[in-house]
């Protein structure tokens, strides 16, 4: 008797903690993925518009959780993005804005999920809107290609590298701007023709440069001021 009323309590202590013999622990919540980028059609970089009405034009973004995907569309006057002009949710892959003439702009879209998660932001492409009597475009903004924008410099060296275009397609020559200062004001090339400079550098420090872009018809264009650092 005395041993099945042991076997009889044991049995329910065993069943009281381990409840129904299965885990209520919450499923994890499922990992939502960001849309990929879009790329651009239209207006193709470096283009000259006809018009200052322009229909802006991107490849369909697709979601890997089968997300529906909106747009964001950012045009700016400079290709760091600091002075936008417009920023507009649009649902479709086209969109017509009209914009001031005789004005380069720059222009990329990200794509966003129903969840608020966005994709990074497609490349640039920069344009021209055809200005009434105009016989020459400015040059685009300079691009930073190296060292990037507060990245960490090694060497006793550096290589200033950039890109830069001109909607007339013609002839460039360069002005680098360099030194501490965060508003460098000392030439240490002129007229170069060369995307490239190399500059001595010593540690610890910050440095800043720019590029003045100009062509062989007296427009230049002053690019942003970018940065790196020395360990």
């Amino acid at each position: 008797m005395k041993k099945y009323i042991y076997t009889l309590v044991l049995t329910t202590l065993l069943w009281s903690c381990g409840g129904s013999g299965g885990s209520d622990s919450p499923e994890p919540e499922p990992v939502n993925n960001a849309p990929n980028i879009p790329t651009l059609k239209y207006p193709t970089n470096n283009l000259l518009c006809i018009d200052n009405t322009i229909d802006f034009e991107w490849n369909t973004a697709t979601d890997p959780d089968g997300d529906v995907v909106s747009y964001q569309i950012q045009i700016a006057k400079d290709n760091q993005f600091t002075d936008i002009v417009q920023s507009i949710s649009n649902t479709s892959t086209t969109r017509t804005i009209s914009l001031d003439k005789g004005v380069a702009y720059y222009w990329r879209v990200s794509a966003k999920d129903t969840k608020n998660l966005s994709s990074s932001y497609s490349s640039v492409n920069s344009f021209y809107t055809e200005g009434e009597g105009v016989s020459n475009y400015l040059p685009f903004s300079p691009e930073i290609i190296a060292p990037t924008l507060n990245a960490t410099v090694t060497e006793s060296s550096a290589i200033l590298e950039w890109n830069a275009s001109d909607v007339d397609n013609d002839p460039l020559s360069f002005d680098v701007y360099f030194g501490t200062s965060k508003t460098p004001s000392t030439i240490v090339s002129e007229n170069q023709t060369a995307k490239t400079f190399s500059v001595d550098v010593s540690n610890s420090k910050t440095y800043y440069w720019k590029v003045v872009v100009k062509d062989d018809k007296g427009g230049e264009t002053i690019g942003q001021i970018w940065n790196f650092k020395t360990d």
